[in-house]
């Protein structure tokens, strides 16, 4: 009788197991068969001629959604300048930028990459010469030297280092007696958040794109460092072009035109001293930082 009941609840073991496979296996179907909305040009172009960037009266609304995202977006920005965008939580900052390497594709108007717009890329193509450094960003257990070959795996010890320097994260890699071979826990849970943008920066750096787009990725970096990131970013980075989401002014204020965003409109463009003359918005946010600053 024993050996019965244990033949039974074998066989109601496997059962279970079988249904719960049958569902993930199912699950797993549904998702390869579902066709990419992002769809690969018939003869798609192959190489980027530079990273210039134009907006083109651009309209954007997500799937599913009736309302558009944004809005009559024009602008453009010639190849290795610096373009700031600014605004408040929800203006749409993210979703403008990630329409350059068609993380999405735009309900009306066009984005073009050195000249050409983006839908007639090679996907994989345009992806690579776009660098994205998000506020928050992934280590993966191993060395440093590990981590930032993520970024190219054929670069060298000195491509890297040049790179740390260039994102301000030498000043304390140099510091351990390992160097590039110090250890990083899953997450770079040893590394303050700084310090991780600062290493995200480099790793994306050592890519060599034609545009690096920071999305908030300097917010948990002092306001000193993050001023020497951006005269890196303005001197030693002359054929990329920077795109810098960001939420302290300081972070944008030497940057060739900045964007300010309202509700996925482009309130104002300019200089930083333009649009201190020509934007409340942007002189109101100025102002409370400054005084922000001046208080501490």
């Amino acid at each position: 009788i024993t050996q019965i009941m244990i033949s039974l609840m074998m066989m109601s073991m496997f059962f279970m197991q079988f249904m719960r496979g049958t569902a993930s296996v199912s699950r797993i179907s549904e998702i390869l068969n579902t066709e990419p909305e992002i769809k690969e040009a018939q003869n798609p172009v192959r190489e980027l001629k530079d990273g210039s960037v134009r907006f083109n009266d651009v309209s954007f609304r997500y799937p599913g959604s009736q309302e558009k995202t944004l809005n009559n977006i024009n602008f453009e920005i010639k190849s290795g300048e610096i373009l700031g965008i600014i605004g408040s939580t929800g203006s749409s900052k993210s979703t403008l930028v990630q329409l350059i390497p068609r993380l999405y594709d735009v309900t009306g108007g066009s984005v073009a990459v050195g000249g050409i717009d983006v839908r007639e890329y090679d996907i994989q193509a345009l992806r690579d010469q776009v660098a994205f450094v998000l506020q928050k960003n992934t280590l993966f257990s191993g060395t440093l030297r590990e981590n930032m070959k993520w970024g190219n795996e054929n670069a060298t010890d000195e491509q890297i280092i040049r790179a740390l320097k260039q994102a301000q994260a030498w000043e304390f890699v140099s510091k351990y007696d390992d160097g590039l071979e110090h250890r990083v826990e899953q997450g770079g849970e040893n590394f303050s958040g700084g310090q991780k943008q600062r290493l995200t920066i480099a790793r994306a750096l050592i890519k060599s794109p034609k545009i690096i787009i920071l999305d908030d990725s300097t917010s948990a970096v002092d306001v000193a460092t993050d001023a020497k990131i951006q005269h890196a970013f303005k001197e030693e980075l002359g054929d990329i072009t920077k795109i810098i989401i960001a939420q302290r002014i300081s972070s944008v204020q030497y940057a060739d035109r900045i964007i300010v965003m309202n509700e996925g409109k482009i309130e104002s463009i300019g200089n930083h001293n333009t649009l201190l003359k020509a934007s409340p918005n942007y002189r109101e946010i100025y102002e409370s930082q400054h005084r922000g600053v001046v208080g501490q």
